[in-house]
């Protein structure tokens, strides 16, 4: 008699969608964008402080809108969500197509934003939980990876698309790969959680037979009952403290990404090693996500985050006072160590305490104040570097910030229901 076939996990279908959804929300993010500028600069005159000015408002109100749209997640579900997000982000694709004049840019950066960097990659970081528990650290490494992809080839593939057919051709790809793969994919696809479908979180049997009501006799009061409301999570020390070291990378990694090529021209090399660089950081990343993934299950997320902070530490020391070749491209190697560590572990974070019910919510409070982290960061440099003639002082600065961070981290624990006061 043949041995039953054990079905195949849906949850790891779902991690091929997150991993695509992360892929395809890289036209709204600045390593996409950024191409894009210099065309503008020189097609249409407009000043480079224009369109950056343009760029930090729509920013700053995209991250404003992170907890509405955690909202529509938690009340009309994940399936619902990225149907109607990839429709409007395509839709705000078509928009940036036929931008020729600046108050169109600045309402395409806003949606772009919106839709594209804020909320194609807040559904993932919700979804993803409610399918995996104890392998939720390696089920986020591979989501990953879509986001370091995109980071790695879009670029160049959009400036490959400017030069040969122009701007209006680039957007209206990116719109067409969006509402014809990633939206269908999406709808036809995504399921909400195991239980709809007779499975449970990481695939563990289901052994139980079904109540009435076709839900599993299963005690699901750990993952559930055990929930925590925004409102809840806000009252305890720890959603306050790793609200705060969410942020703290978010702005950082924006502001010397965003001065790169200046800060590694002052050292002496051109734009060309500083994109070299930048490569190697993605790389790295990448290559690093599977080992956050493994550590993640096996230690405290609060301890690897704030031994994380301590590693953000040493990198900014030596991107602010390394001068030869090889000690910056350590730099890069050590900074993609941290961003895959920092962004397996921010992801694992907020189920990992406050569980799956609310989770909408909660990460898109999260998923705002690192927006708004995003849009704040570069100015502080720029202003240090005319005030200054260089980039010295700001990083000695920011040297507290990852040092406040750690301490954060080692201080917050998981909170415990239980001790809320009410």
């Amino acid at each position: 008699m043949s041995k039953k076939r054990k079905p195949i996990f849906y949850g790891w279908i779902i991690v091929f969608i997150g991993a695509m959804t992360l892929f395809f929300n890289s036209p709204g993010q600045t390593f996409s964008v950024s191409i894009f500028i210099d065309y503008y600069i020189e097609e249409f005159g407009w000043s480079r402080s224009q369109i950056s000015s343009f760029y930090s408002i729509a920013t700053l109100v995209s991250g404003l809108s992170m907890p509405f749209v955690g909202n529509l997640i938690d009340k009309k579900g994940h399936r619902t969500s990225i149907g109607v997000v990839t429709f409007l982000f395509g839709i705000a694709l078509i928009w940036m197509s036929q931008v020729n004049a600046p108050w169109m840019i600045l309402i395409g950066f806003l949606f772009i934003r919106m839709f594209g960097q804020g909320a194609m990659s807040l559904i993932p970081s919700v979804l993803i939980p409610q399918w995996f528990n104890k392998k939720r650290g390696r089920a986020f490494s591979f989501v990953t990876v879509g986001a370091v992809l995109g980071s790695a080839t879009i670029p160049p593939l959009n400036n490959f698309l400017i030069q040969s057919s122009g701007l209006t051709f680039a957007w209206l790809f990116w719109a067409a790969a969006i509402l014809f793969v990633m939206m269908p994919i999406g709808v036809i696809f995504v399921r909400n959680r195991p239980e709809d479908i007779g499975q449970l979180t990481d695939g563990i049997p289901n052994k139980q037979t079904k109540t009435s009501d076709n839900k599993s006799d299963i005690d699901l009061k750990n993952e559930y009952d055990e929930s925590w409301t925004l409102q809840e999570a806000k009252k305890t020390r720890s959603f306050w403290l790793m609200l705060f070291s969410s942020i703290v990378p978010a702005m950082i990694n924006t502001a010397f990404t965003f001065h790169m090529v200046s800060i590694i021209t002052e050292k002496g090399y051109d734009a060309a090693f500083a994109a070299y660089l930048l490569s190697a950081i993605a790389i790295t990343q990448m290559a690093m996500t599977f080992a956050a993934g493994y550590v993640l299950e096996k230690v405290r997320v609060n301890i690897v985050k704030a031994t994380n902070f301590i590693l953000y530490f040493i990198i900014l020391l030596l991107l602010n006072f390394s001068e030869q070749q090889f000690i910056l491209i350590i730099f890069a190697i050590l900074q993609g160590s941290f961003a895959a560590f920092d962004s397996v572990s921010t992801n694992v974070l907020w189920p990992d305490y406050f569980g799956r019910a609310h989770l909408g919510k909660i990460r898109g409070l999260a998923m705002s104040a690192m927006v708004i982290g995003s849009a704040l960061g570069p100015l502080p440099f720029g202003i240090a570097f005319d005030v200054f003639g260089g980039y010295n002082e700001i990083l000695l600065i920011s040297l507290i910030l990852p040092t406040l961070a750690a301490i954060a981290c080692f201080f917050s624990p998981a909170p415990i229901k239980n001790n809320l006061k009410t």
